[in-house]
């Protein structure tokens, strides 16, 4: 088979592996912490290359997941939540764990640990997938619901993250998704082009909490490089089938990475870290803060699922 599936250890960290013989790429998944996307890579000149920024080892995880949350999943919200409260059905919740500024982040699911419910390899893929049991756990989200993660490696470098939300409560809940990965294609990112499908950007508070205004940003419907900017911005999506929506190239390397998704990710976070090895580039179904201003909030009746897909492109020139 061209596709193949296996399990290792390294640094303390169980990593289950997904690779394409034929192509060089291989997938690394984290089930044990929040399925987390450990590794992405393929040969560039000659040699693997990750794309993945990750965290090398479990010390390294264990200090920093809950303070960066690289590759994380972003469930039962994206983000923030102001002060880490909201009203829902004319009761008030809060979250009990906050964030250095004050606000509820990046949801409760990114340090759990997942269980793997299957696996296949063929010679057209390899899969996984895990799956969390959410169960009232935190007095800000007492709800009960199943999050289902599905890696994909297809050929041609592709690999497709696959997300199922299914509402196990017995009463409407509210609800989003999104994705944390941090990309490093090599060198700084000053020296990179980022392009995506989006010229208007929510206007934040000193928080990063949305204030209702758009901003216009056309700065990067075609390609450009990212310099010294600084990005920590939720950008609107205009997604077109079969298009990816951003674009991120190295031009001394000729690594790209191209995402696609679909209107289910209407929102593009992206952040550009101080180190600037990496950018975080997150797919959101809803905006930040979406629980109190309710921008593209899901509320998922009992028994229902939503599903939620993007896909990784790389490719070298």
């Amino acid at each position: 088979m061209s596709f193949t599936i296996d399990r290792y250890r390294i640094n303390d960290l169980s990593i289950l592996r997904l690779q394409d013989k034929a192509t060089g790429a291989m997938v690394g998944i984290l089930p044990e912490h929040g399925a987390l996307l450990h590794a992405f890579e393929i040969p560039v000149g000659g040699k693997p290359f990750n794309v993945v920024d990750n965290y090398p080892d479990r010390a390294s995880l264990d200090q920093e997941l809950t303070l960066s949350y690289k590759s994380a999943k972003l469930s039962p919200f994206p983000c923030r939540i102001a002060n880490g409260r909201y009203e829902y059905e004319g009761e008030h919740y809060e979250f009990p764990r906050k964030f250095v500024d004050g606000t509820a982040i990046h949801g409760l699911l990114a340090d759990k640990p997942f269980q793997l419910l299957n696996h296949y390899a063929d010679d057209q893929m390899a899969a996984a997938t895990f799956r969390y049991h959410y169960d009232r756990e935190d007095p800000g989200y007492p709800f009960t619901y199943n999050c289902e993660l599905r890696y994909t490696l297809h050929p041609n470098n592709v690999l497709q993250l696959q997300t199922t939300l299914l509402n196990l409560d017995d009463r409407t809940i509210p609800i989003a998704d999104g994705w944390h990965p941090y990309f490093a294609l090599g060198g700084s990112v000053n020296d990179q082009e980022l392009q995506f499908s989006s010229d208007t950007m929510l206007e934040f508070d000193d928080r990063l909490i949305p204030t209702g205004e758009v901003i216009k940003v056309p700065d990067y419907l075609q390609p450009a490089p990212l310099g010294h900017r600084q990005l920590d911005n939720c950008f609107v999506l205009e997604v077109q089938e079969g298009m990816p929506c951003c674009l991120l190239r190295n031009p001394a390397n000729g690594l790209s990475l191209s995402i696609y998704t679909n209107v289910l990710y209407p929102y593009l976070q992206i952040y550009t870290p101080d180190h600037r090895r990496s950018i975080a580039i997150e797919n959101l179904s809803s905006a930040p803060d979406c629980f109190n201003n309710g921008m593209n909030v899901h509320l998922l009746a009992p028994r229902a699922s939503l599903t939620f897909n993007v896909w990784y492109q790389l490719s070298v020139e």
